[in-house]
């Protein structure tokens, strides 16, 4: 039976790739794609919900999905400060997540991060933790979350503070060898169609995969 998805971060680097394939793959009917503003792509299959993200229990009713993708995330730059990024990064993806869930999800996919670590020190990590730790304590069927190194692809904005560890990761991702392999830079496009791939698998449970599984 085909099934109905559910995306954010539709319009990022990942999620572009993501909602692409969600779109091309013949095991979903219908994707929901919620943005800020409103897609130029055109599919008999997308259902695009704007909303501003401030108050998504008026739209829960139309947050039915069998299958969630989250490739939401910005900066602390973007943002304008701390507290901006963690309604970016930690907020939105888990009132979704639970909304998601309410209404009989049995999925969730995540791209978090290399390094993601509750505990840790770096407030990006630290962020990045404490959602997959949120996500965890969620009844999902199925949660797969994916840390990525460096994402790799052409952005549509520029992160200025991203590129020279992008240049690295793709002009010298010879170095990265060893005990340094788990940094080399991720593909946008690889994780976008693996996100969709994984959703077709029997996981149960939490699976988590790091940069060197993704690779592989």
């Amino acid at each position: 039976m085909a099934k109905t998805a559910l995306i954010i971060g539709s319009t990022g680097l990942v999620g572009e790739q993501c909602l692409k394939e969600l779109l091309a793959s013949a095991a979903y009917e219908k994707v929901i794609a919620l943005t800020r503003k409103r897609l130029l792509l055109q599919n008999p299959k997308l259902e695009n919900i704007v909303t501003d993200f401030e108050n998504l229990e008026r739209i829960k009713d139309q947050l039915k999905a069998d299958d969630v993708f989250c490739a939401m995330g910005t900066t602390i730059a973007k943002a304008g400060s701390k507290e901006g990024f963690r309604k970016v990064d930690f907020e939105i993806p888990l009132q979704v997540a639970q909304l998601g869930l309410w209404n009989g999800a049995k999925k969730f996919i995540l791209v978090s991060s290399l390094g993601a670590d509750a505990a840790s020190f770096v407030f990006y990590s630290k962020t990045k933790g404490e959602l997959e730790n949120e996500l965890m304590k969620l009844n999902f069927e199925s949660l797969v979350i994916l840390r990525p190194s460096i994402l790799l692809g052409d952005r549509k904005e520029r992160r200025a503070g991203e590129e020279i560890g992008r240049f690295a990761a793709e002009k010298l991702s010879f170095l990265f060898v060893g005990p340094l392999k788990k940094y080399r830079g991720t593909s946008a496009d690889l994780l976008g169609k693996l996100m969709v791939s994984l959703a077709q698998q029997k996981i149960k449970g939490i699976r988590i995969l790091e940069n060197e599984e993704i690779l592989n």
